[in-house]
């Protein structure tokens, strides 16, 4: 059997050569191929017990638009209560393209274009919850909410404890939060303290795709008004997605944080694009020595205290990070949770909050730069913390 293994892949080989300018070279490589052949069972052994190789399955990448526009097309399509309604969403595909192909695949009945007036179609939307469907409003970015504001706090978040638990109000309000680039004051703010603030509300802000998916399937389906916080300079960054993320009945629990970095020296807690931030500061911290515990918070109302109460009994010392104003911001509350629990006779050190920047947000591009947390404002904080 050796042999005539060795007699088959010499043939084959002289085949493939028929250039007798390198008759030489072709000569050298069969003599390699007869020692190894002749080396005896363990050379057979080799060859018979040669199969393909197996490798895990590759993660899909998927940016936070396709994420939430999938996240939509899935609910749309499990449950038939479910529409989309907005300025723009349907024959435009949405005025950041995250609605991208859902008017044509259900029609003008369950994506609807609507006049520009918040209150108006934020109240068309209440009311379509209350009459038992399950609707999704989109404010073109969340500054335009101010109009409808009344809708959101009055309307849909204090009815399910104003009817004594009768009736329940199961609506979405979603669209990009916070600062973009180059909008200028009237377009830049960061309305997770805002309605935070709110009892009856819940209040999501995710990060990269798993969060946008998970949580917007899980704030469809939730029975309460759910604001969600989406961020326009994210919807076009990819993030690897698992098969588990990618399933039709992925969600993610509403009100759970997710540890994002393991560390040991300090917490770094925060929510949306300033995650990717902490994230970097981090990497650049490790090279120091420091090893930062990043929470991402997901949900900004409830608040999971526990993980980072847990985080911070760990490290011993609390930076929170945001984009929007300082006074009475997420951090703000934060850290008086921290103060008043169990984790505080845990720090080494103060807390220290990094925000944006307390003032209108200025046009000018280097003047928008300094008015949002930058990597470099992460990092003087912590070292200030940690005394380096």
């Amino acid at each position: 059997m050796l042999y005539c293994i060795e007699d088959y892949c010499i043939k084959a080989y002289c085949k493939l050569r028929t250039n007798r300018s390198s008759l030489t070279e072709d000569r050298s490589k069969m003599a390699s191929i007869r020692c190894f052949l002749r080396s005896g069972k363990s050379a057979v052994s080799v060859i018979l017990r040669r199969e393909f190789s197996k490798t895990s399955p590759a993660a899909v990448q998927l940016n936070v638009r396709d994420a939430l526009n999938q996240a939509m097309d899935e609910e749309l399509e499990r449950d038939e209560r479910v529409f989309l309604l907005g300025e723009e969403v349907a024959q435009y595909d949405g005025a950041y393209k995250v609605s991208r192909g859902l008017w044509k695949k259900y029609g003008d009945k369950r994506i609807i274009d609507t006049p520009i007036t918040e209150m108006g179609f934020a109240g068309i939307a209440v009311g379509a919850a209350f009459a038992g469907l399950r609707p999704i409003c989109e404010f073109m970015t969340w500054n335009f909410s101010m109009q409808a504001i009344d809708q959101v706090i009055n309307s849909a978040a204090k009815t399910y404890y104003m009817s004594a638990g009768a009736q329940p109000v199961p609506i979405v309000f979603r669209g990009p939060n916070g600062s973009s680039a180059g909008v200028a004051a009237q377009h830049s703010q960061c309305f997770a303290a805002w309605y935070g603030h709110c009892p009856g509300l819940k209040v999501v802000s995710p990060w990269n795709s798993e969060d946008a998916r998970g949580l917007l399937k899980a704030a469809i389906r939730d029975d309460n008004p759910v604001v969600f916080l989406e961020n326009e300079l994210m919807y076009g960054v990819p993030f690897d997605l698992s098969e588990e993320v990618m399933h039709k009945d992925f969600v993610l629990p509403i009100g759970k944080a997710k540890v994002e970095r393991q560390g040991t020296h300090i917490t770094l807690v925060s929510h949306s694009r300033c995650v990717g931030f902490c994230l970097d500061a981090a990497a650049v911290l490790a090279k120091e020595g420091v090893e930062c515990e990043v929470v991402n918070l997901r949900t900004i109302r409830p608040l999971d205290v526990d993980t980072i109460e847990t985080s911070v009994m760990k490290t011993g010392h609390l930076v929170t990070v945001e984009g929007g104003w300082p006074q009475y911001g997420v951090g703000a509350e934060i850290c008086a949770r921290i103060m008043e629990g169990p984790a505080f006779n845990y720090l080494d050190a103060p807390a220290v909050r990094v925000t944006g920047v307390d003032i209108p947000m200025p046009y000018a591009k280097i003047l928008e730069d300094h008015s949002v947390p930058q990597i470099k404002d992460i990092i003087f904080s912590v070292k200030k913390v940690l005394n380096m």
